[in-house]
């Protein structure tokens, strides 16, 4: 029949854990959700190129390695600045106010302690999979309170005209090419646009378009 070939993919994850037991668990867990590991990184260096070999839906990253490796909020800004698109949800034992806030100020979509039920991890990974952020009512409310999204939300910071620029430079436009679009000089788009880059504190274009995408200025 029509409606049994409409097959419901497999949300494919990668799997970032320096622990092999608790990757393997994973594995057998999250299939029962129909979450399907394609990759398995149990040291931090192997992080980036399992995601160019596997491509994942989504990266469930650990925020702690073993002693003398990189931690994961490393790999996480590492692995955003070469692929702005890639979603990541951080899964970890840790879930102190600074850790949190600073994996959130990464890119973070969705944070998770391991002493979670596994279907609040699946109900995690589908939701960053879906383009959603998603945080324990705990943590959301933590969040809150440190004002994480006020203090670098680009919608706060910058004036309408300055918000136009930003999304287009997120976007990959030119300054001559902002210019034509917004009727002004290119002149003019390159002052504005180094004002924003130092007031919002990013520089590099990977950056630029991670920030916008995750105040939802652009499209993933």
């Amino acid at each position: 029949m029509e409606g049994e070939n409409v097959a419901v993919h497999a949300i494919k994850v990668l799997i970032a854990d320096d622990h092999p037991l608790i990757v393997e668990g994973l594995v057998s867990a999250l299939k029962r959700h129909g979450i399907e590991c394609v990759g398995e990184a149990l040291k931090a260096s192997e992080v980036l190129p399992k995601f160019k070999a596997s491509r994942p839906d989504v990266v469930l990253l650990d925020v702690r390695f073993g002693e003398g490796q990189p931690s994961g909020l490393e790999v996480a800004r590492d692995l955003l600045a070469r692929h702005p698109d890639a979603r990541i949800a951080f899964y970890s034992q840790f879930d102190q106010d600074e850790l949190v806030k600073e994996a959130y100020r990464l890119g973070g979509m969705s944070f998770v302690t391991k002493n979670a039920p596994v279907d609040v991890l699946a109900n995690a990974i589908r939701q960053v999979h879906a383009g959603q952020l998603f945080f324990a009512t705990d943590i959301a409310q933590r969040l809150a309170l440190l004002n994480v999204r006020g203090d670098e939300s680009p919608q706060a910071r910058l004036d309408a005209r300055e918000l136009e620029v930003f999304k287009r430079m997120a976007l990959g436009l030119t300054n001559v090419e902002i210019a034509e679009e917004l009727s002004l000089s290119p002149k003019t788009i390159s002052n504005v646009s180094q004002a924003i880059k130092e007031r919002l504190g990013v520089h590099r274009p990977a950056e630029i378009t991670r920030l916008a995408v995750r105040h939802m200025l652009i499209a993933p």
